[in-house]
């Protein structure tokens, strides 16, 4: 007699905050801190990014993963171009404006598609999270690819993940995803530290806010779903051009506008998980 395999219908069926998989913390971590939007073009990356680094600037020791297989983007945004370091069972991280860093990204050319199957995934983020030299870390902020597929289900069901914050712009097309990933992470048991509204206007020339995806969205989506609502990240083009230089606007410019918005989510994760 062949078993069945649990569909993925049987694999989400669990009630909101219980947890039936068993889940290990990355070794050398004590946090980690999942970044999904379960929509793609809202930002993410770039959210990662300068949220990890806020972290290391108020004192935080933290890693960087990009768990964004079909599209990397933590190369580019840390100017990162040498491949990690091997002591043959093990993956060095490479250590970037002091955080370390790992991304499928390093060890392929950028412009080669990856032309994988879901196990073919799966087994990459293991190899991320189980080897890979992550030394002495209080965080680590995964950044997630948008959707709610096989990364998506390989970290909640064997990762121990300690919250999700999920980023979206305020247009209806991008919560629809937003929904659906925050009724899956509910249904996985993972913690949502609240929704972030990013791109959520731009200021003209005439000082006017311009709000081009619309207004209020996230902010409903939380009230909705009875989760936080972690603010609003305006467009900015002097953050857009950081990261394709190579150093976000956190490592770039710690005083500028958009960096004190990460900074000050970061002194509040900081202050949620870690005792002084």
């Amino acid at each position: 007699m062949i078993e069945k395999k649990p569909e993925l219908n049987d694999a989400l069926s669990t009630k909101p905050g219980q947890k039936i998989f068993k889940k290990n913390p990355i070794l050398g971590t004590k946090f980690t801190i999942a970044i999904s939007s379960a929509k793609g073009g809202v930002g993410k990356s770039t959210f990662a990014t300068n949220l990890a680094l806020a972290l290391k600037q108020i004192g935080c020791k933290v890693g960087l993963l990009d768990a964004d297989i079909y599209g990397p983007s933590i190369p580019k945004m840390f100017g990162i171009n040498e491949k990690p370091k091997s002591d043959g069972q093990k993956l060095e991280p490479i250590k970037k404006y002091d955080i370390q860093c790992m991304s499928i990204g390093f060890l392929a050319d950028q412009q080669t598609p990856m032309i994988w199957r879901g196990p073919m995934v799966t087994s990459a983020i293991k190899t991320f999270t189980q080897k890979v030299s992550w030394k002495d870390l209080d965080f680590i902020i995964v950044d997630m690819p948008p959707g709610t597929g096989d990364t998506q289900l390989t970290f909640s069901q064997e990762i121990l993940m300690d919250g999700a914050i999920i980023v979206s712009t305020p247009q209806e097309v991008a919560l629809l995803d937003v929904i659906r990933g925050i009724k899956m992470f509910d249904k996985l048991g993972i913690k949502i530290l609240g929704l972030v509204d990013n791109m959520s206007y731009f200021i003209g020339d005439d000082g006017k806010k311009y709000k081009i995806f619309g207004e209020g969205g996230v902010r409903r989506t939380a009230e909705e779903f009875n989760k936080e609502f972690l603010g609003q990240i305006p467009i900015n083009p002097e953050v857009g051009t950081a990261g394709d230089n190579g150093k976000p606007i956190v490592e770039e410019n710690p005083n500028h506008e958009i960096s004190k918005i990460y900074l000050n989510l970061a002194n509040k994760i900081k202050s949620t998980y870690l005792q002084d």
